[in-house]
């Protein structure tokens, strides 16, 4: 290895950890927010009186929904310039067009559907992430597994 390529392999390399690393956050976030959707209308009424009532406030699921998806569209579609394979992104698509209906839903008239909604989107979100990552995994000397 000379000189000229080291940096380029090393800023390829911080690249990859990096897009891999928001993957892990973005799979583990859309995982606890399906999780927080589904069981938000069963446990409302505790939140408050554990100091989290700001977690059952609308405007920081749609917060949080917008930085759910967008993560994961920056990091799909990074992932996809670099391996190629468009699962994930089947994955993503309807996982944020669940998301954003559920959000464009009124959970006070139909709380029901509002959960399964965003619910089932944050799971869909989540297994893009974790296919992303299972895609841009590439073997070669660097795996811990095969050494």
């Amino acid at each position: 290895m000379n000189d000229r390529t080291a940096p380029a392999e090393t800023t390829s390399r911080l690249r990859e950890v990096l897009v891999a690393c928001a993957d892990r956050f973005g799979a583990t976030a859309s995982f606890l927010c399906a999780l927080h959707c589904a069981v938000l209308p069963f446990v409302v009424a505790l939140l408050p009186a554990l100091g989290l009532g700001f977690l059952a406030n609308h405007a920081v699921e749609r917060a949080f929904v917008l930085f759910a998806c967008s993560l994961g569209s920056l990091t799909i579609g990074l992932g996809l310039r670099r391996h190629g394979d468009r699962r994930a992104l089947a994955l993503l698509l309807p996982g944020v067009g669940l998301l954003l209906g559920g959000i464009g839903l009124d959970s006070g008239s139909a709380p029901l559907w509002h959960a399964l909604l965003v619910s089932a989107g944050g799971v869909l979100l989540s297994l893009a992430h974790l296919t992303n990552l299972r895609l841009g995994h590439v073997h070669d000397a660097r795996c811990r597994h095969l050494g």
